[in-house]
């Protein structure tokens, strides 16, 4: 059987290893072929920050920069797919080359996103591929640029803001509504922003970008809505995320703005399965469909993909949203709802814990300088257990499961 993945991200790889792992098991002989459009080693978007930060790689090769070897996995880095070819089960890529396959996992993931004229300029830079993060990084480094202009203030941008200063550059981050809006409440991100505005970062918040503003080819500042235009060194475009879908255009898949896929993550096209930043997926707790683009999901779903190829019937218990930030100086997560139908609160000592119950379930929680219990949290919102026999005890720093009935 030839299996075909197209991204090399978590979730391509975890596809990877998990058919290797149970085609050895099965003694199933499968023939994996991984095409990424990244001329590096699988590697890990998450780390690339700590990369940056102290040059240690283990954790940016999360498997191990030799993984696609030990795997038994042909790897073409540096391969752009451009057209998908079901009937023919082939995938033509931007090298005039062209792929056959029995099976294809299409993980291509996706790419930061804002929908601003200019985007496309140089001197516009974006952090979820490494090259283009490496490239801006060695120029901070040289000291080649010294300030920077982030535009969006979600979870991306925010932790772009946090490199670049610990990077030593002058970082203004402007978003058009509150801190990280689609994760946090107007308490918990008004917390991010002290701390952020703490390590010396300008926050603009309530202000509307209209474009990055040109001279021959280069950016040479954002233009705002009031008229002003902010300058700087360079430009970061961290407004959303768009999956890659591009190639799909004459392949007779209708993607939504990702690949909508079923329960077994099957898309429409026969042999076809989607997984990781590209997939359009449920929800667990609300059932909305979106793309939940961020580590723990893709992982799941390229376990759950390897195992439907394999015939397991498996299914897809749904996505999750969950963040939380790492060099902010303070502790933060931020899971599920923003609202429900009430919440419970404590704050004391720069300490915010607040969990957003529905119908007497956990259906989200903020943590801010303390995240003990957050497992235990999570756990519970997955469940959909009704917290009402210990309501009293969730906001205790010391709650856990161990302290509920089994």
């Amino acid at each position: 059987m030839r299996v075909l993945i197209l991204g090399a991200g978590p979730a391509g790889l975890t596809v990877a290893e998990r058919l290797r792992q149970l085609g050895t098991e099965r003694h199933t002989p499968i023939e994996i072929t991984m095409v990424s459009a990244e001329p590096h080693p699988p590697y890990s978007p998450p780390a690339m920050a700590d990369h940056f930060l102290t040059g240690e790689r283990s954790r940016l090769f999360w498997k191990g920069e030799d993984v696609c070897d030990r795997l038994r996995v042909h790897y073409h880095p540096g391969l752009t797919a451009e057209s998908l070819d079901p009937k023919g089960h082939a995938v033509s890529f931007a090298d005039g080359s062209r792929m056959e396959y029995d099976r294809l996992v299409i993980a291509t993931g996706s790419r930061p996103w804002t929908p601003l004229p200019g985007n496309d300029l140089d001197g516009v830079y974006n952090f979820k591929s490494l090259s283009a993060a490496e490239r801006l990084v060695e120029q901070a480094e040289l000291g080649q640029v010294t300030s920077a202009v982030v535009v969006g203030a979600g979870f991306i941008g925010v932790e772009v803001a946090l490199l670049l200063n610990e990077l030593g550059m002058d970082v203004t981050l402007i978003e058009q509504h509150t801190i990280m809006p689609r994760m946090l409440d107007g308490e918990t991100a008004e917390i991010v922003r002290r701390a952020l505005v703490a390590r010396g970062i300008e926050v603009r918040l309530h202000t509307t970008a209209l474009s990055f503003s040109e001279l021959e080819g280069r950016a040479i500042g954002v233009v705002l809505e009031n008229g002003d235009m902010l300058k700087a060194s360079v430009y970061i475009a961290a407004t959303g995320i768009k999956p890659n879908v591009e190639f799909l255009a004459s392949s007779g898949l209708i993607p939504g703005w990702g690949v909508p896929v079923d329960k077994t993550l099957a898309t429409t096209l026969p042999d076809v399965w989607a997984a990781g930043d590209v997939a359009e997926t449920n929800d667990r707790i609300t059932g909305e469909r979106f793309v939940h683009a961020i580590w723990p999901n893709a992982v799941a779903q390229g376990k759950v993909v390897a195992e439907r190829i394999l015939g397991y019937q498996v299914e897809y218990q749904g996505a999750e949203i969950m963040n939380s930030l790492k060099h902010l100086g303070l502790p933060l997560i931020a899971a599920g709802a923003v609202q429900g139908d009430r919440e419970l609160r404590v704050s004391h000592h720069g300490v915010l814990r607040k969990i957003i119950l529905d119908h007497d379930r956990i259906v989200g929680f903020r943590l801010a300088g303390d995240l003990r219990a957050a497992g235990a949290f999570r756990s519970l919102m997955v469940r959909k257990v009704d917290v009402r026999p210990f309501e009293a005890e969730l906001l205790d720093s010391n709650f856990g499961l161990g302290r509920l009935a089994a």
